[in-house]
């Protein structure tokens, strides 16, 4: 079907005057929909990936639930312009918020206006980034509807331990020798990286509605003021730890280097982005976070970058399958560079640690 046509299905749109495709984002085919007439808003079409995301429903449930939440909560807070502060998805003929043509599944919501995105990270947009999704974590703290998993056990350490020891039991492209000695670094650290499941199961661990994919780049900022108007991509807005949001970030925020990055001596982890990401989230959190959150935040921080060397490392033994290689020892590459952010971080712990009880 025709994009001309798909749009057609989504009555609250207009005339168009011009469709041009947006360059950000991996996932989804997103496209840039312009009103023909100056008084109406312009959109945001997106097919959504349906291999990544298979449970639609569920997924734009989940997003309707959070952006008529947070939108409540702008209003009782009698906040300005709610309309650059909030997603908003606009309905199909069917009233879903979606549209399925045959073949995929279509959205569009409505583009915010004079806004931006940013790529670089410092310690003033860190800081920034840090507030705002403790702020949307916050917001989401009273959610009163379950919410479910868009991506089944995304963040769950056991999971993907699991699939690691499946991938060496196989060794498929007989890869494991090669790789033992990396393999065992991973296993002796595995029962204390496992931590947060456990905690969970004891029931001394909650999990949050968190976006689960915290970047600066998942933001929106006035083209202005510099100001964060709203978080964006919300397709991974699910139940999780607090960790995923945390130590995500600064998994590849806290790195100057990419996670691919083949010189090791340029893996690093900066304790200046740390700091200013933990001080703006712990001041918008900490209305709802426990002790025992706050108390991990630094293991959080270890969390990640082990989490992705482990799949790293389960893919090259299989043979690279799943992720998207550039050449052949390219996952080989990303697992050893994201292993040597994982011990950075983790020698940062104790100055972690200090900081975090500094402001909590």
């Amino acid at each position: 079907m025709e994009i001309e046509e798909i749009i057609k299905q989504f009555p609250q749109v207009g005339k168009v005057e011009n469709i041009k495709p947006l360059t950000s984002g991996f996932i989804n085919r997103t496209y840039l929909v312009t009103s023909a007439n100056p008084n109406e808003p312009n959109y945001v079409l997106q097919k959504v990936n349906h291999n990544v995301f298979r449970n639609i429903d569920l997924l734009m449930h989940n997003i309707e639930v959070v952006t008529n939440h947070i939108h409540d909560k702008l209003i009782a807070a009698h906040t300005e312009n709610i309309d650059r502060k909030v997603l908003r998805f606009i309905p199909a003929k069917d009233g879903k918020t979606y549209y399925f043509d045959g073949e995929g599944y279509w959205r569009i919501c409505i583009f915010i206006p004079r806004s931006k995105t940013l790529d670089a990270v410092n310690p003033e947009t860190s800081y920034l980034v840090g507030l705002k999704f403790g702020e949307f974590e916050a917001m989401l703290a009273d959610v009163p509807e379950k919410l479910g998993e868009t991506i089944p056990d995304f963040h769950n350490m056991e999971l993907r331990i699991h699939q690691l020891h499946e991938a060496v039991q196989e060794n498929k492209a007989g890869r494991l020798e090669k790789v033992q000695s990396i393999v065992d670094d991973i296993e002796r650290d595995a029962e204390e990286m496992c931590k947060a499941e456990e905690l969970y199961r004891q029931g001394l661990l909650p999990k949050r509605i968190c976006h689960c994919d915290t970047k600066v780049s998942n933001m929106l900022f006035d083209e202005d003021s510099n100001d964060v108007l709203c978080v964006i991509d919300l397709d991974t807005v699910m139940p999780s730890f607090v960790f995923s949001d945390f130590g995500d970030f600064l998994r590849s925020g806290a790195n100057p280097a990419p996670e691919d990055e083949p010189d090791l001596d340029k893996i690093q982890f900066n304790m200046d982005i740390f700091r200013a990401f933990a001080k703006g989230y712990i001041e918008s959190a900490k209305s709802f976070l426990t002790p025992i959150e706050i108390d991990n935040l630094p293991f959080a921080a270890t969390l990640f970058p082990y989490m992705q060397a482990v799949r790293f490392l389960a893919d090259y033994i299989n043979g690279d399958t799943y992720y998207q290689i550039h050449y052949p020892e390219h996952n080989l590459i990303r697992t050893k560079a994201q292993m040597k952010l994982y011990y950075e971080a983790k020698k940062a712990v104790p100055e972690m640690t200090e900081y975090i009880n500094s402001i909590r």
